[in-house]
């Protein structure tokens, strides 16, 4: 089954919107290096410099624990915003929708529950 304009057109936006909200999540735990969508840690507001010397072991233990927290969540999150740009890129080909294994169309249910979905049900991962 073939998407309607007006679906593609909604999941569109549905995508826009929810890699926006990505974008704002992944600015916050980190930054954009070179602003091509590799988004790199960075140390949180409430760490202090790791490097001094005067600082407690456990606070500094408390510091790279924080910080790999961090690294594992923009990690995640980039993954996420690349599956959207993906998926919009696809949208401008006239691909969305399209199973990258079978060719077949993905269900609508399928889209509807996760729109940047790049195969139908029967090849999920």
């Amino acid at each position: 089954m073939t998407l309607s304009q007006d679906k593609i057109k909604a999941f569109k936006e549905r995508i826009e919107s929810e890699k926006t909200k990505l974008e704002g999540e992944l600015n916050a735990l980190g930054r954009d290096i070179n602003n091509k969508g590799d988004w790199m840690a960075t140390p949180g507001e409430q760490m202090g410099p790791v490097e001094n010397a005067d600082a407690d072991e456990s606070i500094q233990a408390g510091y790279v624990e924080e910080f790999e927290a961090r690294v594992a969540e923009v990690d995640i999150l980039e993954q996420q915003h690349e599956k959207m740009a993906q998926a919009l890129q696809q949208i401008a080909k006239g691909t969305y929708g399209t199973c990258e294994v079978c060719k077949a169309s993905i269900e609508e249910d399928r889209l509807t529950a996760n729109p940047s979905a790049a195969t139908c049900k029967a090849h999920m991962k």
